[in-house]
């Protein structure tokens, strides 16, 4: 199926220590690829390898544009508790253009499906979070509709995981169910590689198969390229659009 995407918004760099690859050498490779905007998300500080608080309040010796690349500065916070409690603090969260909550093995034990709903629920009425990360796991099973509706009601996204085939293969049939769910209820999504180093980026083909056979539409996915993504963030978070068209640190 043809791909049309053209922008990356789950990027590690080597701050998280078990992803290899510098922002220097993502962007070069976006570019090289003709990606037009690029999210760095590295994780937050629960994951045993993740990002210091402090690397999140420094991202601003980024500019957000780089040529005609947008550099997004962003968060994969980590979901601690049934509570949709993140591991950064709101005065963290505000500062960045976009934040993707995931519940991650070594920072959450598993509840029941109750529990699990709860704590997505709880993570998408967080003003500050974006986007639920990968979210296919059996190991933390919630109700699809409940979690969904919620995401719809608040405006945020589902994301559909390129990763997940390859290292999350228990979650495969569950992230099927979602993206039908997602196309039917009428939800945004986001498609991303979840890369882990610039050999991952472009690499989106199955998440991008998964979602056209789930039936999901071109103008459900809010990352389809950078104008999109940008006017939804200023959509939902109420930032002026020339935000993202600063070509120096803030």
């Amino acid at each position: 199926m043809k791909n049309n995407l053209s922008t990356e918004v789950h990027v590690h760099t080597l701050v998280s220590h078990h992803a290899y690859s510098t922002v220097g050498e993502l962007v070069q490779r976006a570019k090289e690829l003709g990606i037009s905007l690029l999210a760095i998300t590295d994780h937050g500080p629960a994951t045993r390898d993740g990002a210091d608080a402090w690397h999140f309040m420094n991202l601003k010796v980024l500019p957000r544009k780089i040529g005609d690349l947008y550099l997004l500065k962003g968060a994969e916070v980590n979901i601690i508790d049934f509570e949709g409690t993140v591991d950064l603090p709101e005065n963290l969260l505000k500062r960045l253009d976009w934040v993707i909550a995931s519940i991650h093995s070594p920072c959450f034990i598993p509840g029941t499906v109750k529990d699990h709903t709860n704590t997505y629920i709880k993570a998408l009425e967080n003003p500050y979070i974006d986007a639920l990360g990968h979210s296919g796991s059996p190991d933390y099973a919630y109700d699809i509709d409940a979690v969904l509706e919620t995401a719809k009601r608040y405006d945020k996204a589902i994301e559909l995981n390129n990763h997940s085939f390859f290292m999350r293969k228990k979650s495969i049939e569950n992230c099927r169910k979602i993206a039908r769910r997602c196309a039917e209820l009428g939800v945004n999504v986001v498609l991303s590689t979840d890369a882990h180093s610039v050999f991952d980026l472009g690499e989106n083909e199955l998440c991008w198969n998964l979602a056209m056979e789930a039936g999901i539409r071109e103008e459900q996915i809010v990352n389809l390229n950078a104008e999109r993504f940008l006017n939804y963030l200023c959509r939902r978070k109420g930032f002026d659009r020339e935000r993202f068209e600063n070509t120096k640190p803030e």
